[in-house]
């Protein structure tokens, strides 16, 4: 599927206006074909029928307009991959339509991944791109974590590049443990429009979620959000 009629087609399926959140989307693609091909903490990706894209979907990520910024300010480079959508989804998630992309073998994948941290010559201008988005990001979102340098990270196109995604992530440690220990904090820090499904990232990685846990932390927020409501005036006699 080429961009174009990947765009045709995301807008038939109403995924490109209108309300849609996370469970939309994935419901909507399964539907029409599209296969589970991945899991991490933070999102599921599944693959087009024709094998030639991926739409990344998370139901909750704030990085998710930083990354899709660094793709499309270094898209010249082409080291990044080619990213054919991304939106807000409703409550605070993300989709991301990307060119399908393959594994690359760890020890290629770190060679990579320290280039660019030097930066070496001709990977200079995508730094200089994500070291800028990057900055923006920590100004403006209170859970930002470093660069993720992660070899994984790094992954081959169709054509033979090497290319380098996710760079930029949430600190999910240090934000759920505020989440559970103060989690006034957090309902100060995140609008509530933008956490909605806070609970319902996949953790594949790092869980599984404890069922007793996720729904300790659901409530906790949910009561922080009581207490930040503000309070009705009383009428008037």
């Amino acid at each position: 599927m080429d961009p174009q009629g990947a765009l045709r087609y995301l807008a038939g399926r109403g995924l490109l206006t209108g309300p849609a959140d996370h469970r939309r989307v994935e419901r909507v693609l399964v539907d029409d074909g599209w296969t589970p091909c991945g899991a991490g903490d933070w999102a599921v990706a599944l693959r087009s029928p024709d094998g030639t894209l991926a739409a990344r979907i998370s139901p909750f990520d704030p990085t998710g307009p930083y990354s899709a910024a660094i793709y499309a300010r270094a898209a010249r480079t082409r080291q990044v991959p080619a990213l054919v959508v991304h939106r807000r989804l409703t409550g605070g998630g993300d989709l991301q339509v990307l060119e399908w992309l393959a594994p690359v073998a760890a020890d290629e994948a770190t060679v990579f991944q320290e280039a660019l941290a030097e930066p070496r010559p001709d990977l200079a201008e995508l730094a200089a791109v994500v070291d800028d988005v990057h900055a923006q990001a920590r100004r403006e979102l209170p859970w930002c974590g470093p660069l993720d340098r992660n070899p994984a990270n790094v992954m081959r196109t169709v054509d033979g590049r090497l290319v380098v995604l996710d760079l930029l992530y949430a600190d999910g440690p240090d934000l759920y443990s505020t989440a559970t220990s103060d989690p006034d904090r957090l309902v100060a820090l995140i609008p509530q429009d933008e956490r909605r499904f806070m609970t319902e990232i996949p953790l594949a990685t790092s869980g599984p979620w404890d069922p007793a846990a996720r729904e300790a932390l659901r409530a906790a927020v949910a009561a922080a959000d009581a207490r930040r409501a503000p309070v009705p005036a009383a009428d008037e006699p």
